[in-house]
């Protein structure tokens, strides 16, 4: 059946289909790297193919973090009085915190021992950074993207914190600092930390902060954006290229990566400036493209970029079962113990899946989703009045 307009927002609100194909893209592309998980395949290394695999999901983080802060620009900006926006920040953050602790650690992993594996991942980390935006959004959109601008430049100063402190303190508030920024020091034992607030938090307030060039003029906005994108884009080329020219300093590390797989190795974990020029230069280039995007496939992924948390929820399970199919049918196991971690995943080499059976699942399980997303998304549009689906 195809899309009718039922199923989208107006077109006069071309600043939120934009961020609806941004978001949709996003999701689809982050699909791709959470097969990789349950396929065994590691990330990154010599061969183009699965460096390029892993490399195109980077964009997914800085986007989705960016336009969750846009978005909360919106939110604010809707008529809503500011103890209504902080009191839905505040719920919202606190919520997907509860969820990325319980439910979504569930549907990685398939087993309920929380004591011995706990992840803080992105859902944890957007959730806290919601929260920070409820304190944020008192300050001028100005002001907010400032302040994000200086956590990203600067976050290795958070790295700096824990030394401050006396000795006898240092390592009990390790374990909360850790969630912060990484400074070397033990977070709780059992808890992974795979996002930590610093510098994302600087990332979605950077998102507020671009929030009043879409009420500029079309012709103006465009103008800012590809200059943005382009000085973005150069900036991190010209950095990153001196950086990728140096010689190797650990002989230990294996024969070097090729020039160019070394430019396009930003560090991810926490996110490094450059890595955020490498990937949010671009989304700003391509916003003047996305407000006049139209056709089918636009029209797919605006679908999953209206409700993206709710296809975040399915993903992960409808991605396990199917891993879990593959194996029984390919090899006869189910493995289900290889994923009792996930997403910190070692499939054993004779058992990793082919590239291109990562991909045919990856195909499979978006197409599934591209129906119940488009009936969630009719759903929300005919029941206004069931606040709750504001929240999924």
């Amino acid at each position: 059946m195809p899309l009718t307009d039922s199923t989208q927002p107006p077109r006069t609100a071309a600043r939120i289909l934009s961020i609806d194909l941004f978001r949709g893209i996003v999701m689809v592309l982050m699909a791709i790297d959470h097969v990789r998980v349950y396929s065994g395949i590691p990330a990154g290394g010599p061969d183009y193919g699965v460096f390029f695999t892993r490399w195109v999901t980077h964009f997914c983080a800085p986007a989705f973090a960016f336009l969750a802060g846009t978005g909360i620009f919106f939110f604010a900006r809707s008529g809503r009085t500011r103890k209504e926006v902080v009191r839905y920040l505040l719920l919202r953050g606190l919520l997907l915190v509860l969820l990325e602790l319980t439910i979504i650690r569930f549907c990685w992993t398939f087993n309920v021992d929380y004591a011995r594996f706990t992840l803080a991942g992105i859902i944890w980390m957007l959730g806290w950074c919601m929260i920070g935006m409820a304190a944020l959004t008192a300050l001028p959109p100005a002001a907010v993207g400032i302040a994000g601008m200086a956590i990203v430049i600067l976050q290795p100063l958070f790295a700096m914190v824990p030394d401050l402190l006396p000795a006898a303190g240092r390592k009990p508030f390790g374990e909360f600092w850790e969630f912060i920024y990484p400074s070397g020091l033990s977070g709780p034992p059992g808890v992974i930390i795979l996002y930590v607030l610093v510098p994302w938090i600087g990332v979605m307030a950077m998102g507020y902060g671009i929030g009043p060039l879409f009420r500029l003029d079309p012709a103006k906005r465009r103008r800012i954006c590809l200059w943005t994108g382009l000085s973005a884009i150069v900036v991190y080329l010209v950095i990153g290229s001196i950086q990728a020219a140096q010689p190797v300093s650990h002989p230990d590390s294996g024969p070097p990566l090729p020039f160019l797989l070394r430019l396009l190795s930003q560090r991810k974990y926490p996110a490094s400036p450059l890595f955020l020029l490498m990937t949010l230069g671009p989304l700003m280039l391509l916003f003047p493209w996305a407000e006049h995007a139209k056709g089918w496939l636009v029209n797919i992924l605006t679908t999953f970029g209206r409700v993206p948390f709710f296809y975040y929820l399915l993903h992960i399970p409808a991605i396990h079962v199917g891993a879990i199919l593959i194996n029984y049918f390919r090899k006869g196991v189910l493995g289900a113990q290889w994923y009792a971690t996930a997403p910190y995943v070692w499939v054993p080499p004779e058992f990793r899946w082919p590239l291109y059976l990562l991909y045919m699942e990856w195909i499979c399980v978006v197409v599934m989703l591209y129906f119940l997303c488009r009936w969630y998304a009719r759903y929300k549009s005919v029941h206004p009045e069931k606040r709750w689906l504001r929240y999924l």
